[in-house]
């Protein structure tokens, strides 16, 4: 099974017309042949993500942490050639291994975006979903929403399928990591 995304994880998103304060949401999944507390190793290893991302350049966590745990932080820089360069600061909102790791993008009460790893056992492997919602507080959108606010729509829905495909990458990606650690471990390599 590849990567599905869009709403519901059902394909490609398709155009619904939602603004920012609607708080729109994107969910792609990927089925995994390797264990959920394998998968999680990858999904719970933050500084990881940026070799699974064209945009996301760095993650660093913040206070001293080395990983997640409710109430950490982490800065992660961006950078999209539309967009330009960014830094944020996330706050883990939930972490329950092995099975749900979330996020939220600054203010944690009123966040500029939330993400979500969800890992449940299937058929021997793991079923994995990513999640996001964009909103409600602020972001770097705001400000492109702000300077065309007739075209407020289109840049919504163009920026909500750039996360998805990106997120069908990453998914992808960790996919590829957890099972070829799954198969070097039953080789005895």
């Amino acid at each position: 099974m590849g990567v599905l995304g869009g709403q519901g994880g059902c394909g490609v998103m398709e155009w619904t017309g939602a603004r920012y304060a609607d708080k729109p949401t994107v969910e792609v999944q990927t089925w995994i042949a390797a264990p959920p507390a394998r998968v999680w190793t990858l999904v719970s290893d933050i500084e990881l993500m940026p070799r699974m991302s064209s945009e996301l350049q760095s993650v660093e966590w913040l206070d001293g942490g080395c990983g997640p745990a409710p109430g950490a932080r982490f800065v992660g820089r961006s950078k999209h050639e539309a967009l330009g360069e960014w830094a944020t600061t996330s706050h883990i909102v939930e972490c329950e291994p092995p099975r749900r790791l979330a996020w939220a993008v600054e203010d944690p009460q009123h966040p500029t975006a939330i993400w979500r790893f969800t890992l449940e056992p299937q058929d021997g492997g793991t079923l994995l979903r990513e999640w996001m919602q964009m909103g409600p507080g602020r972001s770097g959108l705001s400000f492109a929403i702000d300077r065309m606010p007739e075209k407020e729509q289109k840049i919504v829905f163009v920026r909500m399928r750039e996360f998805e495909t990106n997120m069908a990458f990453t998914l992808d990606e960790i996919k590829k990591l957890a099972e070829s650690a799954e198969a070097a471990d039953e080789a005895g390599i």
